[in-house]
């Protein structure tokens, strides 16, 4: 894994409010950044998606897991922990990161189960979610 990798995967164990300030040395200015609920382009964009986080989510965390690298091509897998309205959450997924010559990430694709991770755990969408899926196994 090349160093700047190692820099952000860092930044990204470590995220919090005070060091969203340091975004410019993890993202280029144009970065795209898409997750199964959106698609936005900007160093600035993504910020504040990190920002919502903090005010949404209580200890929101990244763990990284395990690491793939390519040339300026990365796979990381991560679990991600938080609390939300007092109970416990834990999604499981991974990033695909693209990285310019500088090292700063281009393009960050985030993959995870939305169903399992998010809309499971609301009252009645999450009963039919949960009864579809062992329908369909």
């Amino acid at each position: 894994m090349n160093a700047m990798l190692a820099r952000h995967l860092d930044w990204f164990a470590s995220l919090s409010p005070a060091s969203l300030t340091d975004i410019d040395r993890v993202y280029a200015a144009d970065a795209r950044f898409s997750d199964p609920f959106q698609k936005i382009e900007g160093r600035e964009a993504i910020g504040a998606v990190y920002g919502r986080m903090f005010e949404k989510l209580q200890a929101p965390r990244f763990t990284i897991i395990d690491t793939v690298c390519e040339d300026k091509r990365a796979f990381v897998t991560w679990d991600f922990s938080f609390s939300l309205m007092g109970r416990a959450r834990s999604i499981h997924g991974g990033s695909l990161l693209l990285l310019d010559e500088a090292g700063l990430i281009t393009e960050h694709r985030d993959y995870w189960d939305a169903a399992g991770g998010v809309y499971e755990a609301l009252p009645l969408l999450g009963t039919l979610l949960r009864w579809l899926k062992r329908r369909m196994a």
